[in-house]
């Protein structure tokens, strides 16, 4: 590092993955989940690697192996991520970096931290869709500590807003495509194909009005889906189901399961909606 001021890294792994179905931090690409790859890129370039949580999130079993900060302001988004590490350890340079991001790699932080200006509040790069600063892969300076209590004491939340409206040192991406996050279920089949992932073969059984709809009892279909939830994403744009989450139940080898389990080749996984009358 060309500074004295030495550059935590810190992994943001605190949202409530709405947009996703499942967890974000666990989905899986190469058989390792987006959390521990993030992870571990920061640990390799940084002096010390943290992951940020909610306090509903510390013993989560995808999170509780890492060495954590937890946020301590609520609905804040990444700020109260940022904000929390830079409370703990006040006088370090934080490369803050969000957990959706799975082409992120090893030569676009090391390019951020060989052009960081720590005489401005942060060092960020350009999105490549509108030239404004990407906020969750950036280097945020202890001087930037101020100016985000600032923001947050103002009412406000949104960082890339921040970055906007401060002192910042803005960069080109080396790679175009490091900085595309995922964040739907389709985004993440579309990912997967992009590494080639390898597909699964499953055996899928439908029960009442999924029958109904699929028209069919069962089949054995190749897919990318690395969830159940997943899967029924895929499912749902092929045959029109719209039944939300919360209104089933899934079996993965004929045992109620989790919607995060992760699939393996040969599963037999059936949708299981409510069943009318009592």
């Amino acid at each position: 590092m060309t500074t004295e001021t030495p550059i935590y890294g810190l992994v943001l792994a605190g949202g409530a993955s709405r947009r996703m179905l499942t967890d974000k931090a666990a989905l899986e690409y190469a058989g390792q989940t987006q959390l521990q790859r993030a992870f571990t890129l920061l640990d390799k370039i940084c002096t010390r690697a943290f992951v940020s949580v909610r306090k509903d999130q510390i013993h989560d079993a995808t999170r509780a192996s890492f060495p954590q900060i937890v946020d301590v302001h609520g609905d804040l988004g990444p700020l109260a991520g940022i904000s929390a590490a830079q409370s703990v350890h006040p006088d370090v340079a934080w490369l803050i970096l969000a957990c959706d991001l799975p082409f992120i790699n090893d030569s676009t932080l090391q390019y951020l931290i060989d052009h960081r200006n720590p005489s401005r509040i942060a060092t960020a790069f350009r999105s490549t869709h509108d030239q404004l600063p990407e906020p969750l892969c950036t280097i945020w300076e202890p001087s930037s500590a101020a100016h985000i209590t600032e923001w947050i004491n103002k009412g406000q939340k949104c960082p890339r807003k921040l970055l906007i409206n401060s002192d910042v040192e803005l960069l080109m991406q080396p790679d175009v495509n490091a900085l595309d996050n995922v964040n739907t279920p389709d985004e993440h089949l579309q990912a997967l194909k992009a590494m080639n992932a390898q597909p699964l073969s499953l055996h899928v059984q439908y029960f009442a009005l999924f029958r109904e709809q699929a028209g069919k009892r069962e089949e054995q279909l190749s897919t990318i889906a690395t969830t159940p939830a997943l899967l029924y994403a895929e499912l749902q744009q092929r045959y029109g189901f719209n039944l939300s989450l919360n209104q089933l139940k899934v079996a993965i080898n004929n045992e109620f399961a989790d919607w995060h389990t992760t699939l393996k080749l040969n599963d037999r996984v059936a949708f299981i909606p409510p069943v009318a009358g009592g």
